[in-house]
């Protein structure tokens, strides 16, 4: 393997994970230079080990550049940072002297068609990213999955180039966190899993895998465990670690519910030895988190982590890891190319996302939140699925069950801090 170039977001996350810290980071993305700079410093010297993001804007995630260009012609906001449109000297001149050994900088973007802002991070100087052909696919957009196979596969590739000047490449799968809820654990871990491997084979020798809060911490521990697990089974050959995500769907109105969700996320990240947490803010119901926003929500989780501890308990296993297995050992089999065999598994229905409208997703699964705050199976369609845990199946949801599932986590983390007023 391609020994890390100092100062990259690999080497940076290889000492983090070597001394059992975890690293903290937001999401945050400004349109101007000047503002993504002081967003990036703020993070930089928050009370945390953390790391930088600049997200891209929504014109720049579908290609309309001009669109982009014209925004910022006319000075009209845009929601994240345009890298294409300022082009790679604005962004080294806004990373030049906040990017360095201690503070690496990963560029997240939503592109289901990511060539021109590889080419452009790349121009940049930078070295991470984070993505996926199903997971900034089926989410995002209507790509056809073949063409964004096709997409990732030859950016992946251009990417991956980088190690030959020295560099380590780094890219974050994007899968286990698709549509933020309601999709039951087993395929999250094995829709990241597989990116993974996919971007493994295209030559990116550093990969982290995600996996999103859902709505039991039991549950959620499994299913990271179950992810560690299966990963050091199916990636050997590449340097890896998992991501958590606070969760993603709608998010507690109260201040001190969004800030007990949080401190969850991190306990989740820290017990299951996760090595780098997303957080969202308490601002997340209401309105665009500011810079403080952010730099609160980074300070928190990482005290929360630090409080925290590891664990070395054995969570209860209903199944996931299992689930998760088959689903992937299903995929693998239909072809030897990854691109090939995520293409097939969706025609075929090997991988299916509950409540996912996109036209290539056969739209046959559905989930349900059990009694006790498990996501579980309502109907499995055509997965690959052996062993389906040890928890019933039941018809699927109405349209009032469904509501009440989307706001279950909010509505649970608001009462639990009125209750405590």
């Amino acid at each position: 393997m391609t020994p890390a170039t100092p100062g990259s977001f690999h080497a940076f996350m290889e000492r983090a994970r070597a001394t059992g810290t975890l690293v903290v980071q937001p999401r945050m993305g400004f349109g101007t230079a000047e503002r993504m700079r002081a967003g990036l410093i703020a993070t930089k010297n928050a009370d945390a080990t953390t790391v930088g993001t600049v997200t891209l804007d929504s014109y720049t995630r579908v290609a309309d550049f001009a669109a982009a260009e014209r925004a910022l012609r006319e000075g009209n906001a845009l929601n994240g940072f345009p890298i294409v449109t300022h082009g790679p000297e604005v962004t080294r001149r806004m990373l030049d002297g906040v990017r360095d050994g201690g503070f690496p900088v990963q560029v997240r973007h939503g592109s289901a068609v990511p060539g021109p802002i590889f080419d452009a991070l790349t121009a940049a100087g930078m070295d991470a990213t984070e993505g996926g052909p199903i997971s900034y696919c089926l989410p995002y957009s209507r790509t056809p999955v073949n063409r964004s196979v096709h997409a990732w596969r030859e950016a992946s590739r251009r990417f991956a180039a980088l190690a030959e000047t020295g560099a380590v490449p780094h890219v974050e799968s994007f899968g286990g966190c698709m549509l933020g809820q309601l999709c039951p654990p087993s395929l999250l871990v094995a829709i990241t899993v597989l990116e993974g491997m996919f971007f493994a084979q295209q030559g990116i020798p550093s990969i982290s895998l995600s996996y999103a809060q859902q709505t039991h911490p039991g549950q959620d521990e499994e299913a990271v465990r179950a992810l560690h697990d299966i990963a050091a089974d199916l990636l050997p050959s590449v340097s890896w670690h998992v991501v958590i995500y606070t969760y993603m769907g709608l998010y507690p109105a109260t201040r001190p519910g969004a800030l007990d969700l949080l401190t969850a996320s991190a306990r989740l990240a820290r017990r299951t030895g996760s090595a780098r947490l997303i957080v969202k803010t308490a601002a997340e119901s209401s309105q665009i988190p500011s810079i403080a926003d952010n730099v609160t929500a980074l300070e928190a989780a990482a005290r929360a982590a630090r409080e925290a501890g590891r664990t070395t308990a054995v969570p209860e296993t209903t199944g996931i890891e299992a689930e998760a297995r088959s689903i992937i050992e299903g995929v693998l089999g239909l072809h030897d190319d990854l691109g090939r065999a995520l293409t097939s598994a969706f025609a075929l229905g090997y991988l299916d996302v509950p409540y996912c409208l996109h036209p290539d997703n056969a739209g046959r699964t559905r989930s349900y939140i059990a009694d006790d705050g498990r996501l579980e199976w309502a109907a499995t369609g055509g997965l690959p699925i052996t062993t389906a845990g040890t928890r019933p199946k039941t018809a699927g949801l109405t349209s009032a069950e469904l509501l009440h599932a989307l706001s279950y986590v909010r509505d649970r983390y608001d009462a639990g801090a009125l209750a405590h007023r």
